[in-house]
């Protein structure tokens, strides 16, 4: 069976995660730990733990157990006591991090409890702060800080040196695809790559890395990007490598929903330029991958995804 890591945070990786494990494939999903919001925030201040937010998702994502079990582990206190805000799932993870002694061997204790096709680490133990330089000159600190400045931004590091778990390193070491998911790009796909001895790791592999692109720009970080420079952003952090090959979205994405993402998140359709894929050397599978949820929101067709980074892996 195919080897597969995924490195991403947030819901963009979960929701690759939910596409690719209908697929035969040994998948391990490394996540950055820098989310310093709302429950995940609190926690990590109260009991001086990497953010188990995104965790969460991923775990939630890969399980193959009860709907119900799924629905526990994302419900959120609304309250007047210091509960409110808080899910379950964010509160276990931390309790089996406090029990087990370590997040990594906590995440273990509560996937064979959820069923899990894959396995979930974290990218490193230690409690990290991401930090950003701002085009402006200004110099921001925390993630969920990044996120809502609105400057554009110039680089993303840790405020202080951070070591990654053996498992993530191992599990680069014998991939057969390194695979980074959509998501937010400077705050949670390239902070994986802010580890150096991850990028040494990645750029000892033989395996090829495949990227999946965004469909919307996010604002003060992707803002009027197109797929290459999504792609040259990522490289700028892969030391020795490259991207060998992207997934992207071709289908047209229905004005009326355009329109309610620009207005309401001031995000805007990513272009398929294609006519700077050659100049940049960037292989790239297109597609329509444009998926719309229950409650109106734009996503990526997960299982079209799956079945294309399966369906490459079968060619290999």
């Amino acid at each position: 069976m195919k080897k597969v890591v995924v490195l991403g945070g947030g819901t963009g990786m979960s929701n690759l995660l939910r596409g690719l494990k209908q697929y035969p494939l040994d998948i391990t999903a490394i996540v950055t730990v820098c989310d310093d919001g709302k429950s995940t925030g609190i926690l990590r201040e109260e009991f001086n733990i990497p953010a188990v937010g995104d965790i969460r998702r991923v775990l939630v994502a890969l399980s193959e157990t009860e709907p119900l079990v799924m629905d526990l582990f994302n419900y959120r206190f609304n309250t007047s006591s210091d509960l409110d805000g808080h899910t379950v799932g964010n509160l276990l993870l931390t309790a089996a991090s406090e029990i087990r002694g370590n997040l990594s061997d906590g995440i273990e204790a509560l996937s064979k409890v959820m069923n899990l096709k894959g396995k979930v680490v974290p990218l490193t133990e230690d409690n990290v702060v991401l930090m950003a330089d701002m085009e402006d000159g200004s110099v921001i600190e925390g993630e969920h800080h990044i996120t809502e400045t609105k400057a554009k931004i110039k680089k993303v590091y840790y405020k202080e040196e951070a070591v990654a778990t053996k498992e993530a390193l191992e599990a680069i070491r014998n991939a057969d695809l390194i695979l980074f998911s959509m998501g937010s790009l400077f705050t949670s796909i390239i902070p994986n790559l802010l580890i150096e001895e991850v990028v040494k790791e990645i750029e000892k592999s033989k395996a090829k890395i495949m990227y999946v692109c965004n469909m919307m720009t996010q604002p003060g970080e992707t803002d009027d990007f197109t797929v290459t420079d999504h792609v040259n952003a990522l490289n700028g952090y892969l030391g020795k490598r490259n991207i060998d090959l992207v997934l992207a979205n071709t289908g047209k994405i229905d004005e009326e929903m355009a329109r309610f993402y620009e207005t309401q998140e001031q995000k805007d359709p990513v272009i398929f330029d294609e006519e700077n894929f050659e100049k940049y050397g960037i292989d790239v599978i297109g597609d329509d991958f444009t998926f719309i949820t229950d409650n109106n929101l734009l996503r990526h067709d997960n299982i079209k995804l799956g079945f294309h980074i399966f369906y490459y892996l079968m060619k290999k």
